[in-house]
Parts: structure tokens; sequence; C-alpha cells
């Protein structure tokens, strides 16, 4: 029996290691537009749908996945991974001269492709909320062609 129970707890922990341990998780503001990565139907209400982002830490860098509802219903997933090496790439930046009227060390940004489709994150302060940003300066700070 303890064994078995020892070949049980091994299997979570090695499965927690090729998943991944989940840091954080947030949520598309309402008043945001969609990521780009996730088109919905010409004439769709904007408001029916939600996004949440995941932050993954891994054993191999990291890990966001993007969830894409309808009305609570999951409709697709896509997932921006990085390696060890690419790590930065996951993580906020910051602009070097960042705009007024935020909190200190705010807004900070997330450049993120996914199927080839390039979009930038803008965290405003510390909650569990997420932007879509479509500021040229911004995406000419953080040198991403704005598509």
């Amino acid at each position: 029996m303890k064994i078995k129970l020892h070949l049980i707890s091994l299997l979570i922990f090695m499965l927690v290691g090729l998943t991944g341990c989940l840091e954080s998780s947030f949520q598309l503001s309402e008043q945001s537009r969609l990521p780009r990565w996730f088109p919905i139907p010409q004439g769709e209400n904007r408001g029916d749908y939600s996004v949440q982002m995941d932050l993954y830490s891994t054993t191999s860098g990291g890990k966001a996945v993007f969830k894409l509802s309808k009305k609570g219903k999951l409709l697709n997933i896509g997932e921006y991974v990085v390696t060890t090496d690419e790590q930065p790439g996951i993580r906020s930046v910051q602009l070097s001269s960042p705009p007024d009227g935020f909190p200190k060390g705010y807004p900070r940004y997330k450049v993120v492709t996914i199927n080839g489709i390039t979009d930038v994150i803008e965290l405003r302060k510390m909650e569990p909320v997420f932007y879509m940003t479509d500021d040229s300066a911004v995406w000419k700070a953080l040198r991403v062609e704005q598509q």
C-alpha cells in the first residue's frame, strides 16, 4: 500500500512538472477589445465574450494560456510557450518613460504571439485584470510592429 501511495505521489508530481504551476490568472476587461488571435464573427457582440489569461511556470520556462469563452462556454484556447532562455518574453515590461496617472511600476506590458499573430497586453495596476492596447507609441517603444 505504501509503494502504491508513493507511486501515485510521484505521478502527480511529474504531471505538475509537465503542465506547470499556475502563478496567476487574469480576466480581460470588459472595456477592452479581444486579442487579435481570437477573432469573432462579424456582427457578434463583444460583450458576449470573455478571455482569461493564466500564467504558468514550467521546468522549461513558462506558459501563458488564453481561454476565449462566450456566455460562459469555452470556445477556444491559445497558448504562448517560452523556454527558460526566452523567459523575459513572458514577463512584464515597463516603458522607459511610463505615462502619468498610473501606480508606481505600472503600466506593464506583455508582447504575445499566438498562431503568428502578435498583440500587446497592458497591466494597468496590481489587479487580476488585463487590457489589449492599440497605442502606437507603446508598440513602437516595445519595438513591435503593429499589425
